[in-house]
């Protein structure tokens, strides 16, 4: 109960945020579903779930003082299994190639509401565990390892929308998984699509955390 108030306490502002999203996004929701007679899109919820339990590790890893390294370790790498559900809902925007045409606008904005609310609760997070890892690892390694994690997430992303790999299933598919990977890492060539993906996807998410990151905190540096 304590862990819990300490991240409300921390996170606030961000929490009142996703709340916010999170409702108008159901509302958004509601309409269609009130216009169609058809859930098709309850999906959406499901995903946005998904997408904020890095975002809760790493509040609870930032309310820890003095967390030992068996503890950091355990949920980084949980934090890291999750953490491609949270901008995979940008992907779902695909879903709109079966949209009707009338219902486009509201269906555009459904999802572009849940990716927004995903990407916020990503980039977040993200920038909570780096400003944790500063403290145990020299910051020039960690500033390098920020991209390349976006790479990863990249590809994490992938694997669940076009070879259809659910997080869990690193847990009762290890094999399956890791096979695929090493099949597509020394076969470029045959997998044209997963490299160009991956590497695109991780550049946007990469700009876009850089982006905001630098614009919060110049308003910061000229708020004092």
């Amino acid at each position: 109960m304590k862990t819990i108030k300490q991240i409300i306490q921390a996170e606030h502002k961000t929490i009142l945020s996703i709340i916010f999203l999170t409702f108008f996004s159901l509302v958004l929701l509601l309409i269609r579903i009130k216009l169609t007679s058809n859930y098709y899109y309850l999906f959406l919820i499901w995903n946005l779930f998904l997408a904020g339990l890095p975002y809760l590790i790493s509040s609870y890893l930032a309310t820890l003082k003095h967390t030992k390294s068996s503890t950091l370790i355990t949920n980084s790498l949980l934090w890291l299994l999750f953490l491609p559900n949270a901008p995979y809902i940008v992907t779902d925007l695909f879903h709109l190639k079966y949209s009707s045409q009338h219902l486009l606008w509201i269906d555009t904005l459904i999802i572009t509401m849940f990716a927004i609310t995903g990407l916020i609760l990503f980039f977040k997070s993200v920038w909570t565990m780096e400003i944790i890892f500063k403290t145990y690892v020299e910051k020039h390694i960690v500033a390098f390892s920020i991209p390349l994690l976006f790479i990863l997430v990249g590809f994490g992303v992938y694997l669940g929308r076009f070879l259809r790999f659910n997080s869990w299933e690193v847990l009762n598919k290890p094999w399956t998984i890791l096979e695929t990977t090493v099949f597509i890492i020394l076969n470029p060539n045959l997998n044209y699509t997963a490299w160009l993906f991956t590497i695109v996807f991780g550049l946007f998410l990469c700009v876009c955390y850089y982006a905001i990151k630098t614009n919060y905190t110049t308003n910061k540096k000229a708020s004092h």
